[in-house]
């Protein structure tokens, strides 16, 4: 996450998801509009997917709830159809 407005107010600290952590964020809903989301996001950052695929690994894997499977599908076919080879 990355801090905005740091040292502007003295009790409100403001936060927002990077580019990898919104569409992280999607995953496990999947529902159309975070597939747009998620493809837009990978055409205009743009998103690298061995980053995407290493964050997914080590960050989000280990404290999914549900089907783990689902999950890596997910995410490989996201993969598959936003990060043309």
């Amino acid at each position: 996450m990355t801090a905005l407005f740091q040292d502007q107010f003295k009790h409100l600290h403001l936060f927002a998801l990077d580019p990898y952590d919104l569409a992280l964020s999607k995953l496990s809903r999947n529902i159309a509009v975070d597939r747009e989301d998620v493809e837009y996001l990978a055409k205009t950052i743009p998103l690298d997917p061995q980053v995407l695929r290493q964050r997914y690994s080590d960050e989000l894997r280990p404290i999914m709830i549900g089907d783990l499977k689902v999950h890596d599908q997910t995410l490989d076919m996201w993969i598959e159809a936003y990060f043309p080879s």
